[in-house]
């Protein structure tokens, strides 16, 4: 079995398997940083879990943050979005083939046979059919007891 290691991409699949972390990248995605505090304030959790998983989404490459004075903002990088979205295409242009492939095949299967290539409706069989048995008869009454 073939290894492919790419710890880049597998980091850029890690951190977007969080939906959080997801929430967070469509609030970045207008193209300009917002600070650490807008990002969470929507969001029901603390600043210190908001700041843990912008710490995954910046190890990953997904976002830069910058600091001015007391203010970290964040903002997209797109570089590991791309490589995961070209690795992603691959399978998409190899399954998008083999569905058309799949696809010819049954409109090329699907067009009636000639009446004189069908088979007859009726097999014939060597298996002698065996009478059922008759299923048991309704319970009679039950004696009562004195």
């Amino acid at each position: 079995m073939v290894k492919y290691q790419d710890t880049a991409l597998d980091r850029t699949f890690a951190a977007l398997a969080d939906p959080t972390r997801r929430a967070l990248l469509a609030r970045l995605n207008s193209g300009e940083s917002a600070s650490v505090s807008e990002l969470a304030r929507p969001l029901p959790m603390s600043l210190p879990a908001v700041m843990k998983h912008l710490d995954v989404l910046s190890d990953a490459g997904l976002i830069r943050r910058t600091k001015t004075g007391r203010i970290v903002a964040c903002e997209l990088t797109p570089e590991p979005m791309e490589n995961a979205m070209n690795w992603l295409n691959r399978y998409l242009r190899f399954w998008s083939e083999q569905l058309e492939r799949l696809a010819a095949f049954v409109e090329k299967e699907s067009c009636p046979p000639n009446p004189k290539s069908l088979p007859s409706q009726a097999s014939p069989s060597n298996v002698v059919s065996m009478r059922r048995r008759k299923k048991s008869t309704r319970r009679g009454p039950t004696p009562r007891k004195s």
